[in-house]
């Protein structure tokens, strides 16, 4: 028998749906398809783990001064060699040479046979010359360069004024580098247009006594002998302070300023504008009103007043009278913005709903309202802290924030300026981080700008 009934068949069915996400999930995968925002948000993390966490790994103390390695620029760990305690230097002169010339003569000719006496070190350069004729004293001079003429013989060092003192010893911040010393003969007056160069480079030195008070050798350490110095990987600054130790310190006070000063303004235009605009009417407009007084105040003179209230002097950091001015200035911004998506959410449709239910206002703010403007707020933060370490950095490059020897970025920055055409590292890197950090929050907050619009999650 043929069987005529129908034959039964499946039928897949395919559904495409997209799964359920929350605001805070969807405006997460937005986030991370922003490359920038990522990546401005890995440096943040990097940035928060280097002051957190950079003293514990690089254990130098930044107020330690290395005075045989100052303002040197990032190297690899140098050797230096051993010596004896410095002897006082005893001056040469020839007794049998006149002190002083007889008469004054239009020209004399260059010192002869300029030389070294003993090695040249960091600990001190000694030279000697064969007298001149006719001179009645020298002038010394350094410079980094071979001279080019008579007028670029570099930095004056000193002078001897007899004829017959025919030595002088440099021990002016002496570095491992070649130096060009010229001996000028004079009249005792006026130089004469002649001189002698030699070419030195000083033997980087430290002394064996030295050397043990830091701990870098051992008792059965002897001069002679070649030695590591601490390594210091960025350098250090004019005192020889470890650059990478003063960074990390400085980083706590920038950043501790920079973070905490706009969470406190933040919340606290939260509340001020939040309230203003749940309640309105006059009540708003009075505390409007007073927000605008607010912004229209100097920070620069309540700077000034807090820091004489406080009694802060010259010369002293004024961290709490900088925090202070920034939260008592820098709410109303935050106060306004909040008040305008309070506006707007207390108009809503659910707002009336819940009011209708039952809801009592706190129940409507903590629950709705807030909830609603954590965007706004967020943004808002990230905005605010870039520009509140800005403000430390200005302040404390003026003078009037933290000043040495407290590190922040700011302060090294003043610090560096005065360096910065012959140790331009002193200045780069405090001005590197600043600049990294405040764009780094600058490109998050406009990624979270982009991932929390609504308007855009409605286009997708």
């Amino acid at each position: 028998m043929i069987d005529f009934s129908p034959a039964e068949k499946s039928v897949a069915i395919e559904q495409i749906t997209r799964p359920s996400l929350s605001y805070w999930q969807d405006a997460w995968q937005r986030l991370k398809k922003n490359t920038r925002a990522i990546i401005s948000l890995y440096i943040i993390v990097f940035i928060a783990f280097f002051t957190l966490f950079g003293p514990f790994l690089w254990q130098v103390d930044p107020a330690l001064q290395d005075l045989n390695q100052v303002s040197q620029a990032p190297a690899l760990p140098k050797q230096a060699l051993l010596s004896a305690a410095y002897i006082q230097w005893q001056r040469i002169v020839i007794q049998d040479f006149p002190a002083e010339p007889d008469s004054y003569r239009d020209q004399v000719y260059a010192p002869k046979s300029l030389r070294l006496i003993n090695m040249a070190t960091t600990q001190g350069v000694r030279l000697s010359w064969n007298p001149v004729v006719g001179a009645g004293g020298y002038n010394i001079y350094r410079n980094e360069r071979y001279p080019e003429g008579f007028n670029d013989l570099g930095l004056p060092l000193g002078s001897t004024y007899a004829g017959n003192e025919i030595g002088y010893e440099d021990r002016l911040g002496l570095e491992p580098l070649t130096y060009y010393y010229s001996v000028v003969p004079t009249d005792g007056f006026d130089e004469y247009e002649v001189y002698s160069v030699l070419t030195v480079t000083p033997q980087l030195t430290i002394t064996v006594d030295e050397a043990k008070a830091r701990n870098l050798v051992s008792d059965t350490a002897r001069p002679g002998d070649v030695i590591s110095l601490e390594f210091h990987p960025l350098g250090t600054d004019y005192l020889g302070r470890d650059m990478l130790a003063r960074l990390m310190e400085g980083a706590r006070v920038s950043l501790f300023i920079g973070i905490f000063a706009p969470l406190f303004f933040v919340l606290f235009g939260i509340a001020y504008g939040g309230f203003a605009g749940y309640f309105g009417g006059r009540l708003d407009a009075v505390l409007m009103r007073f927000a605008d007084f607010v912004v229209a105040l100097p920070f620069l003179l309540f700077m000034i007043l807090f820091k004489i209230a406080f009694g802060v002097g010259p010369g002293e950091s004024g961290i709490i009278p900088m925090l202070i001015a920034l939260v008592l200035l820098s709410w109303p911004a935050t106060a306004r913005l909040v008040r305008g998506q309070v506006l707007q959410i207390r108009e809503q449709g659910y707002i009336e709903a819940a009011r209708l239910l039952g809801g009592r206002d706190h129940y409507l703010i903590f629950r709705h309202i807030i909830p609603n403007t954590m965007g706004v707020i967020l943004v808002t933060l990230t905005f605010a802290v870039p520009a509140a370490i800005f403000t430390e950095a200005f302040l404390s490059f003026i003078g009037m924030g933290v000043v040495p020897p407290t590190p922040s970025w700011g302060s090294m920055c003043n610090e560096g300026v005065k360096t910065m055409l012959s140790h331009p590292h002193e200045l780069i890197f405090p001005a590197l981080l600043i600049s990294i950090t405040v764009l780094a929050f600058n490109l998050l907050g406009d990624g979270f700008t982009e991932a929390l619009d609504s308007r855009l999650r409605s286009r997708e």
